[in-house]
């Protein structure tokens, strides 16, 4: 028991390490790319917060989730793999992977492993990596804010072979307050931490981070937060009925501005495209198509429902059921009552696009 104490207490004091998982290769290595700048561990997630949170939104995988495991398998970005690479998440070759590879050793001599044009891809393969693996699929039953369930949880995926690989992601979360981030407002949060710390000066991270790094936008909004306050407060005093599936509470450019299950959309004109909604909604086409459960070279027909953001996981209104009409899918369903489709899908056991009976009645609501 002493022993075991020492062992707690020793822990516990010792300077906290890390390490890339993937180790150094010996001897002539790869040249760093042209985009790899050394960082310091506070310039590497002000780099990459935004991102991380956008993740959040788009995907529903924590913030400090992505921050903490990119921090975790790349030290920092400054690991091989991330230096020479792009691959800030160590992620495999893998059978669906058709991009360049590099060869190095992790697991054995000549493991296969992504390698991308740009860092950002990196964060982007990373969301999509857990979004369509099925071994991943229970992790989204945990909320965004869950970061110890999304530890273990990965752990038990198998997305790391270390006995301890949930404990070290919790520690990184911890130590950095990463989970600041999976809060409303969490860069703010975050930021606002930062600014508490005598050992930092936020005013010169920003100059610093902005001067020698190509900083990915920053996520976009249809609203900032006072508006989007604003909508929801006339939404709840005009006595709207949240079961009227077309609630017309603004217009747009010449477009009617819906809400519905908490999301706001626009029916699409002939000739609409989602590159033309970005533009007038300030979102990015590759983000409209996410909000929409539809794949990167989808185009609209006339009579499309189109969210300008993310939808809820689960119908907020009275039904607990859809009775489905003929021709329906569950992206058809998704689209009406303004419910992810992966949440729909995970809720019915039923592929996303294929047509359902007629009469089938499908769950719209968490039970």
């Amino acid at each position: 028991m002493l022993g075991a104490l020492l062992t707690v207490a020793m822990t516990l004091i010792m300077p906290f390490t890390l390490s890339a998982q993937v180790a150094e290769p010996e001897g002539v290595a790869k040249q760093p790319t042209e985009e790899w700048v050394k960082l310091t561990p506070e310039e590497y997630i002000y780099k990459w917060r935004n991102v991380a949170v956008e993740h959040m939104e788009i995907y529903g995988i924590p913030a400090s989730i992505t921050m903490g495991q990119a921090i975790l398998e790349s030290g920092y970005g400054n690991g091989y793999l991330a230096r020479v690479a792009n691959n800030h998440f160590c992620i495999k070759c893998k059978g669906s992977w058709t991009g360049a590879t590099i060869i190095h050793a992790d697991d054995d001599p000549n493991d296969c492993f992504r390698v991308y044009d740009t860092a950002e891809d990196s964060f982007r393969d990373h969301a999509d990596f857990l979004n369509g693996g099925s071994r991943y699929d229970f992790l989204f039953s945990y909320d965004a804010d869950d970061y110890k369930n999304w530890a273990k949880g990965l752990k038990k995926a198998g997305y790391a072979t270390a006995p301890d690989y949930a404990d070290r992601l919790i520690g990184v979360i911890e130590r950095y307050n990463l989970h600041l981030l999976d809060k409303k407002n969490g860069i703010k949060q975050y930021d606002d931490y930062l600014a508490k710390r005598a050992d930092i000066d936020l005013s010169a991270l920003k100059e610093s981070t902005t001067s020698k790094l190509d900083l990915p936008d920053a996520p976009t909004m249809v609203a900032d937060d006072a508006e989007l306050r604003d909508i929801a407060t006339a939404y709840a005093d005009s006595g709207i009925d949240p079961n009227n599936f077309r609630v017309t509470i603004n217009a747009h450019q010449g477009y009617n501005v819906y809400l519905t299950n908490r999301a706001h959309y626009v029916v699409a004109k002939k000739g609409d495209t989602y590159e033309k909604f970005a533009e007038l909604f300030a979102v990015s086409a590759r983000n409209l198509r996410r909000f929409n459960d539809v794949d990167r070279k989808a185009q609209l027909e006339e009579g499309d429902i189109v969210y300008i953001e993310r939808k809820l996981p689960s119908w907020m209104g009275e039904e607990l059921l859809h009775t489905v009409k003929e021709g329906e899918t569950l992206h058809d369903i998704s689209q009406l009552y303004g419910i992810r489709l992966k949440s729909l899908t995970k809720q019915n056991t039923s592929r996303s696009n294929a047509p359902l009976a007629a009469g089938r009645t499908i769950r719209i609501q968490k039970w």
